[in-house]
């Protein structure tokens, strides 16, 4: 089997500590542990939710789905003025190098008015499970609820939208914040300054947070990401539980519900590498089969790659991207080994927080004047 190989490769590959970027530090034979335990809840998980899939109530999530995302996808046209015809991507799901494989371009030769909506904008992935995985260095707390996160940084825009579901009955979790952070065009993340990735710690650019609406759905405005030195090009996301909503536009308290990565399929990022400014950035580019957290991310189970959408004939026309996340509402993973917090934002701007883990995780201990408000 073809996922297996990976598996062995990567094994091979983590004989020695893995720097996946400044700050991230992974131990071979954690990660390794991490990935058969993974394996396994992903699997039960699989089934629980099969057993729920066909409900009557999860078939009309999706009918919802197919209709909100074919109106983004109008809306965002018409606000950009964009008149070529969109194009979707149909990829096969059965394994890593089968997730990335894309079949070919279903508008190659031509939607119409005619093509039923649900041709377009009905898939929502191989199933609705995506394990834990490692949040890494560069989690900051203390940003703001907002949508649109671009802050004027370059690079191919990107709608994404992320459904969360309960895994034990395929419905959706309403009243989730989620974080999104992800680096820029060139490699840099904002929030944090470390050597290799000089973004500052009062800078946050492309970070921000969204509350689930009654379909579990959060969406942001944000970019591409562009890739750095030691990982597949990701997006990092954070689910938050029963927090409190602070009038400065923030959250505080509560618990950490789901911590994961999506991946973008390797046609696709090399598409956005060969434009401005992303093919400026001289860092090396990692595949995702060889990227360690991405074998933990993909297995039959699951499916780390949101389906997604060309809104024009153009890449730089922009992107819409969707995927379905399902969640165990009763985890807490504050005290994780996939939870690291880096810096938290204030009202006097960004402070480093120190983090008490090497393995790309472990609580972080705010520093002496650290509060719970932000601006």
């Amino acid at each position: 089997m073809v996922y297996l190989s990976k598996i062995a490769v990567a094994a091979a590959c983590l004989a020695s500590s893995v720097i996946a970027h400044p700050g991230e530090h992974h131990d071979a034979h954690a990660v390794k542990r991490e990935i058969a335990a993974r394996n396994q809840l992903a699997s039960a998980a699989k089934r629980s939710i099969d057993s729920c899939s066909n409900s009557l109530k999860h078939r009309e999530v999706n009918a919802r789905s197919v209709a909100r995302r074919a109106n983004i996808a109008r809306e965002i046209r018409e606000k950009r003025n964009i008149k070529s015809k969109p194009k979707k991507y149909r990829r096969d799901l059965a394994t890593l190098e089968i997730y990335e494989a894309v079949d070919h371009n279903e508008t190659a030769l031509g939607y119409t008015t005619a093509t039923p909506e649900t041709t377009i904008f009905s898939a929502n992935t191989s199933c609705i499970l995506s394990p834990e995985n490692t949040g890494g260095p560069y989690y900051v707390t203390g940003e703001s609820i907002r949508k649109n996160v671009t802050e004027g940084q370059a690079g191919v825009p990107l709608y994404l939208e992320v459904q969360y579901l309960d895994i034990n009955t395929c419905l959706p979790v309403q009243d989730v914040y989620v974080d999104i952070w992800n680096c820029n065009s060139t490699g840099t993340y904002s929030g944090v300054s470390v050597t290799g990735n000089e973004g500052g710690y009062d800078t946050t650019f492309l970070r921000g947070i969204q509350v689930t609406d009654s379909d579990g759905v959060a969406s942001f405005e944000t970019i591409f990401p562009g890739h750095y030195d030691g990982r597949a090009t990701h997006t990092h996301l954070l689910s938050h539980d029963n927090v409190t909503v602070l009038a400065n536009g923030t959250i505080q308290g509560g618990t950490v519900s789901h911590i994961g990565q999506i991946f973008y399929n390797e046609d696709l990022r090399s598409a956005v590498e060969e434009t401005y400014p992303y093919n400026t950035n001289t860092q090396t580019i990692v595949s995702n089969a060889d990227d360690t957290w991405s074998v933990v991310q993909a297995e039959n189970d699951y499916d780390p790659f949101p389906e997604y959408l060309y809104l024009g004939d153009d890449i730089t026309d922009g992107l819409l991207a969707w995927i379905q996340i399902g969640i165990n509402v009763t985890a807490d993973q504050t005290t994780s080994d996939d939870y690291s917090v880096a810096a938290v934002i204030q009202a006097d701007g960004g402070h480093a927080v120190v983090s008490n883990s090497t393995f790309g995780g472990g609580n972080g201990t705010a520093p002496s004047n650290a509060t719970a408000t932000t601006s």
